[in-house]
This record gives structure tokens, C-alpha cells and sequence, in this order.
């Protein structure tokens, strides 16, 4: 167990080191210059400029000090947001993204199981179509449709009661984060929800299954103690990829509901070419993603007493 943790971990190091080399080289093809906006620069501050951002030095310098300050957790100032830090833009803002996500993911999973295991008990018959049919239509439409359907709902349901049940945009309240979560998880939870029906489709037909029929077991206690237990698993492994993608690629969402998360300041990066928020916000969100990836692949080990690990 220990030798394979270690080898995720490396291998994760690895993965994290590709991403930055990736971004870094991406942003340095990007055409544009990031110090020069809608005003012309006189050559005296540009120089000034390019002395402060490093932008000076050969390309490969500029690498060699990228990864420096990666690996001491400093991915430098904004070029856009005078004198403020990237490292002060992600703490202050992804924990807002991080609240949406965990709310998000908890409808996801929640909703995921739960019609997942509805579908393969009624499979073929009225639930099971509709729910497959619904499901179907939150992978395919994208979430930024989501998004404006759901702000049009809540602007047509506070009209028709004449006050504000819950707020259209914004950010600060429990009530300002029911939509924007709900918006968020649907995709993940039309994706769990298909992966619970497949799984336990297949355990059905399980010799475990027809042994505890045979013994006699209440069908109530056959669903709760061995095929809902051993159906979650596959559910349990792509949890973790989703935990990171719902929490950081909100992007759309925030945009749309004007919540202040990371996700809304890494496309106000791209939109105003800030390399040093676009490279850093990139590393973090790689890195947060390979780090659940890991934590995942290790529990499993403990969650499922048929894996071993070596």
C-alpha cells in the first residue's frame, strides 16, 4: 500500500510539472502583450515593467524562475490588479468556488444514487424512462443554458409571489447559493446517476445476490446491505475527479449568478490577457485535481476490502 501511494504521489508531481510547463508555454504563444491596454506605454515605464514582471529575460529564465516560485507556493502579481498578489487572488476567492462546489456536489451525489438506484429497480418501465430521458438532457445541454433557464425560473417565480424568494444573483446568504449549486450539479449528477443504473444493472445477476434471495432475505436488506453497498463503488472512483471539477470549473456559473469566485477571476484573466493569474489559477487547478485523483485511488483501497493494493 505504502509503495503505491508513493508512486501515485510521483506520478502526481509529475503531472502537476506538465501542466505548468504546458501553461507556461501556452501563454508565451498566446498573440498580445500583456502590458499594453487601451493607452500606448512610454518605453521608460514599459522598461520598468518588463524589469518588474520579469518579461526582460529570455524565455528560458523566465521558466526557471516560474518553477522557482512555483515550488515556494508564489505564482506573482496580477498584471491587471495593481499590487495584488495571484497567491492573494486564489485564497481570498477560491473558498467562495469551494462552497458552491461542495454544495453542488453533495446534490450531485445525493441525486445521482438516488434516481440511479430508482432507474434499476423500475428498469424499462415509466420512472426509468423519464429519469433517463432527463438525465440524457443534463449531459447534453451545456451549463451556461442551465444557468439562464434557472435565472429566468427564479425572475418568473418572484413575480408571480410579488417578493424575492430567493435572489436572483449574488452572493453572501445561504439562499443565494440553492440555485447556482443546483445549476452546477445537474451535469454531475446526470452523469452519477447513469453510472449507479449501469452498476447496479450488472449486480443484480450477482451470485451474492441469488445466495442472499435463496437464504431468504427481505428484498429491503438485499438493496441496502449488498446492492446499493457494491454499486456505489464505481460511483465512489469518478467522485473525487468531479469534487475537483465542480469546485473549480464553475466558471459559467459565477459569471452568470455574479458570485466572486475564482472561476470569475480566471476568465476576467483571460479576457484582460493576465498571464501570471491565467498560469497561476491554472497550476492551482490542476494541482487540486491530481490531488483528488490521488486521495480517491488511496481510499478506495480501504473502502472496497477486495482491492489490494501493492
Amino acid at each position: 500500500m505504502l509503495k503505491y501511494t508513493l508512486k501515485r504521489l510521483l506520478a502526481g508531481i509529475i503531472t502537476v510539472w506538465f501542466i505548468a510547463t504546458a501553461t507556461f508555454i501556452a501563454m508565451h504563444q498566446v498573440p498580445g502583450d500583456p502590458l499594453m491596454n487601451d493607452k500606448a506605454v512610454p518605453p521608460e515605464i514599459r522598461k520598468n515593467l518588463e524589469k518588474k514582471y520579469g518579461l526582460d529575460k529570455s524565455v528560458p529564465e523566465q521558466y526557471v524562475i516560474f518553477l522557482g516560485n512555483m515550488l515556494k507556493g508564489d505564482f506573482g502579481i496580477s498584471f491587471t490588479q495593481q499590487n495584488r498578489k495571484v497567491n492573494d487572488i486564489i485564497r481570498d476567492h477560491f473558498p467562495v468556488s469551494a462552497t458552491l462546489g461542495i454544495m453542488a456536489i453533495f446534490i450531485a451525489a445525493v441525486g445521482g444514487v438516488l434516481w440511479g438506484a430508482l432507474t434499476a429497480l423500475y428498469r424499462n418501465r415509466l420512472p426509468d424512462i423519464i429519469i433517463m430521458f432527463l438525465v440524457i438532457l443534463g449531459i447534453s445541454v451545456p451549463s451556461f443554458v442551465f444557468a439562464a433557464l434557472g435565472q429566468l425560473l427564479l425572475v418568473n417565480i418572484n413575480s408571480f409571489f410579488g417578493y424575492s424568494i430567493l435572489p436572483v444573483a449574488g452572493w453572501g446568504t445561504f439562499s443565494h447559493m440553492i440555485m447556482p449549486s443546483l445549476v452546477l450539479g445537474l451535469g454531475t449528477m446526470a452523469l452519477l446517476t447513469r453510472l449507479m443504473r449501469s452498476s447496479m444493472l450488472e449486480i443484480v445477476n450477482e451470485d451474492y445476490i441469488k445466495t442472499a434471495k435463496a437464504k431468504g432475505l427481505s428484498p429491503t436488506r438485499i438493496f441496502f446491505r449488498h446492492q446499493l453497498r457494491n454499486a456505489i463503488l464505481p460511483v465512489i472512483t469518478i467522485l473525487g475527479p468531479q469534487i475537483a471539477a465542480i469546485t473549480t470549473g464553475g466558471f459559467v456559473v459565477e459569471l452568470v449568478f455574479a458570485i466572486p469566485g475564482l472561476g470569475r477571476y480566471f476568465v476576467q484573466a483571460v479576457q484582460q490577457l493576465d498571464y501570471t493569474v491565467i498560469m497561476g489559477t491554472t497550476v492551482f487547478y490542476g494541482a487540486f485535481l491530481v490531488f483528488m485523483v490521488i486521495v480517491v485511488d488511496i481510499l478506495y483501497g480501504f473502502i472496497d476490502p477486495r482491492v489490494r493494493l501493492k
